[in-house]
């Protein structure tokens, strides 16, 4: 009997995740697929600066509460 074919394999795992788990997933692999186009310092600072402003405004998840989550994965 031939080992499976690498897709083959991935579509069978993929079948498993949960949606987050699959959208985090796709991000690993856009990563290495599409090219990612040098940001302007000031892009970058935007980012920055935004993502501050979710931090301060509570829209994040503490590590404590990630690692009881993952506990369920």
């Amino acid at each position: 009997m031939a080992a499976p074919s690498l897709d083959h394999e991935f579509t069978k795992y993929w079948a498993l995740l949960s949606p987050v788990q699959k959208e985090s997933l796709l991000g690993v692999i856009k990563s290495f697929v599409i090219p990612r186009e040098r940001i302007s310092v000031a892009q970058y600072n935007k980012e920055i600066d935004e993502a501050i402003a979710r931090v301060e405004a509570g829209d994040f998840i503490a590590q404590g509460e990630v690692e009881r989550l993952s506990k369920d994965w």
